[in-house]
């Protein structure tokens, strides 16, 4: 059986990376994909003796999607699981809210991974199916105050999962969204403070990776096109 391919979208930190360490742990070969190099590498550093390709691009367009599919058939020769862990959530009240904030939000949160799963569509088929998990929020239907833009991309982010799980139901493919409350990440403290969100509200980031790694393995495949909730503590 060959050893199993996973893409890792928003794998230099938070929740991406601990997914990569657990899932390198497992066996599996990763691409590890985001906007900061160093942060992948870093990333690639602590996951020792796996097969790693760390591809830096801004996934937010079908080009983008293209170039690191492309790497990743050309490295691995497979792919097996896309998981859309990438995001920025500004917090701006609406009436502050731009153009720029909705197409950044909506680019990294709905676009960059509709435009993966359509590049990873063909392979999965080619192979006999695949796995898309896509990490979203519980701002998707329940927003804190100040989250138009990033709930509304989450949201986005939920339809493509029943979308792709109703279509892929008749080629093996299998999606799931993962919609978490508060995770101790970089992304949480870049709008919350200690405060706001005290760290015993929060989640660790090793432990969603280890729920997220589940729907990876294919433990839970009878859930595709669930979004399954996962309240903070």
């Amino acid at each position: 059986m060959a050893t199993p391919v996973t893409i890792i979208t928003g794998a230099g930190s938070g929740i991406g990376r601990s997914l990569a360490i657990l899932l390198c742990a497992r066996g599996q070969k990763l691409a590890l994909a985001g906007r900061t190099l160093a942060k992948l590498n870093e990333t690639a550093r602590r996951c020792e003796g796996a097969e790693i390709l760390c591809h830096q691009d801004d996934l937010s367009d079908d080009s983008a999607a293209l170039r690191l599919v492309t790497a990743v058939i050309r490295g691995f020769g497979r792919i097996d699981t896309l998981v859309n862990c990438a995001g920025i959530a500004p917090r701006v009240p609406i009436g502050a809210t731009t153009e720029t904030h909705m197409r950044e939000c909506l680019g990294v949160g709905a676009l960059g991974p509709a435009c993966l799963i359509l590049k990873c569509w063909p392979h999965f088929i080619a192979q006999g199916g695949g796995r898309i998990v896509n990490v979203s929020s519980l701002a998707s239907s329940d927003p804190f105050s100040g989250f138009f833009a990033y709930a509304a991309s989450k949201s986005a982010l939920d339809s493509l999962t029943r979308s792709a799980a109703l279509e892929g139901s008749d080629v093996g493919v299998k999606a799931f969204s993962i919609n978490l409350g508060c995770v101790e990440t970089p992304l949480l403290r870049s709008f919350a403070d200690e405060k706001l969100v005290p760290r015993s509200n929060a989640h660790s980031p090793e432990a969603i990776a280890a729920i997220i790694a589940e729907y990876v393995e294919g433990v839970h495949d009878g859930q595709s096109g669930k979004c399954i909730a996962i309240h903070s503590p």
